[in-house]
């Protein structure tokens, strides 16, 4: 990496000999002859150190800095000074300035102080990225899956989460469309301030209007103070709208005219109010079957959906099971106080088998069910909910001893196609091999 350094010296002959003496260690330059053209030029971005004299007409080197530190904590600033100002460079130091120099510049001194920076600074960065990444990793812990669906997911939300843009989840019930949603408030500029969430469906239709815009005293009966609604609440952070589609279409209208104007009114209320805020919702509906009914509007839909991030349901990600059961066992082993060491074939068996319409959420539910009804440290299909013990007598790959590995490799191939219902792309997918290698292998199993 080639470092660029921002030289200020209202002195042609010392910010140019400066400048000369660092390109002369591998830097790369630019310089400023005052301080409010240093600023400008700071302001394009790309600097990655500044060296400034303290005192020059317009901008002093202090100001300068202070107004660096503020755009960018910890960028380093090195400020050059005569010896009749020494008190004020220290002044600078405490303020944030990374050191200073008396002129005449000792090169040999400088050259160490800049290396000494950069390396400073190259270090912070790393740590923060390795602190960034593992808050990336810490947020998707509640959302496990190897499988390329929700990579995919885990894609959209890593790219759209430092964005304003409103975004449109969906998904069945029971896939974690909330989780998606807390992730994407974690990893925005907005993680310091609130994330507030309503479930519209659980809200009374004559209510939901106070609920989300708030009331004055007296606006209806039952109004006997000044309520704040969600979206004061949620102001400069996240408000996600869980079931957006169950709201009225009343309502829709003074969403839609929120999301464009960004102001609305309490109810009974004359007093505009601005708002700041991130709008996440959330639907297991067909949003465009619903426009088709004329049961939703379409202009909000499309500013809804700016971004669009389908949670798949768990029957097309099956190969995510196996560590989604494992994350669910350690959690309810340790709440329940018990020492489980997994489950055994024929209960792993029906649990791949059965396509949990609820989703995570069911798959959940019955982990913790079976955990808290096993008497063994092995859980069997003795201990599970009925609805899932029902598949466990399918979904087996019957291998006799003797069998050697070209043979066990056409079965598992045969069975898995057969138990994936003749979908090729699948059957690659759960067998780890790519659809090409599969084409090859039934081919040759064939002849």
């Amino acid at each position: 990496m080639k470092f660029r350094l921002l030289i200020i010296d209202d002195e042609k002959n010392i910010r140019e000999g400066l400048a000369a003496a660092l390109q002369m260690d591998g830097y790369e330059t630019v310089t400023a002859a005052d301080g409010n053209e240093g600023l400008q030029r700071f302001a394009k971005g790309d600097i990655d150190l500044v060296i400034s004299d303290l005192r020059m007409p317009g901008i002093n080197g202090d100001e300068l800095q202070q107004k660096i530190n503020e755009e960018y904590p910890g960028l380093p600033v090195i400020i050059l000074t005569g010896h009749g100002t020494v008190e004020n460079a220290v002044k600078s130091m405490r303020n944030g300035a990374y050191n200073f120099l008396t002129k005449p510049v000792n090169l040999d001194h400088l050259s160490m102080l800049v290396r000494r920076a950069l390396d400073n600074r190259e270090l912070t960065l790393k740590h923060k990225n390795l602190v960034d990444e593992l808050a990336k990793q810490n947020h998707f812990k509640t959302m496990t899956g190897s499988s390329s669906a929700m990579q995919q997911v885990f894609d959209t939300i890593n790219r759209a989460a430092s964005s304003k843009a409103s975004i449109l989840i969906t998904g069945e019930s029971g896939v974690g469309k909330e989780l998606v949603a807390n992730a994407l408030h974690e990893l925005s500029p907005r993680k310091d301030k609130p994330i507030v969430k309503v479930h519209c469906a659980a809200i009374p239709a004559s209510l939901i209007e106070s609920e989300l815009f708030g009331h004055e005293k007296g606006a209806f009966t039952g109004a006997v103070s000044r309520r704040r609604g969600r979206f004061e609440l949620a102001n400069e952070g996240t408000l996600f709208l869980d079931e957006i589609g169950e709201i009225g279409q009343d309502i829709q209208i003074k969403l839609l005219r929120v999301l464009q104007e960004k102001k609305f009114e309490r109810v009974g209320g004359e007093e505009t109010i601005e708002t700041d805020v991130r709008i996440i919702t959330a639907t297991n509906k067909d949003l465009k079957a619903e426009i088709d009914k004329g049961l939703f509007r379409e202009d909000l839909y499309f500013r809804l959906n700016v971004v669009h991030i389908q949670v798949p349901p768990l029957r097309d990600r099956k190969e995510d099971i196996p560590i989604l059961i494992s994350t669910f066992l350690r959690e309810f082993s340790r709440e329940n106080g018990k020492q489980i060491d997994g489950f055994d074939e024929k209960a792993r068996s029906a649990m791949y088998r059965y396509d949990w319409p609820g989703n995570v959420r069911e798959l959940r539910n019955c982990v913790e069910s079976a955990v808290v009804m096993t008497k063994e440290n092995i859980i069997t299909e003795a201990d599970l909910p009925p609805t899932v013990k029902a598949h466990s007598e399918e979904g087996w790959i019957r291998i006799p001893l003797g069998t050697n590995m070209d043979q066990s490799e056409q079965i598992i191939i045969r069975d898995t196609l057969s138990f994936l219902k003749g979908n090729k792309s699948k059957t690659a997918e759960v067998l780890g091999i790519g659809r090409k290698t599969l084409h090859r292998k039934l081919a040759e199993n064939e002849e």
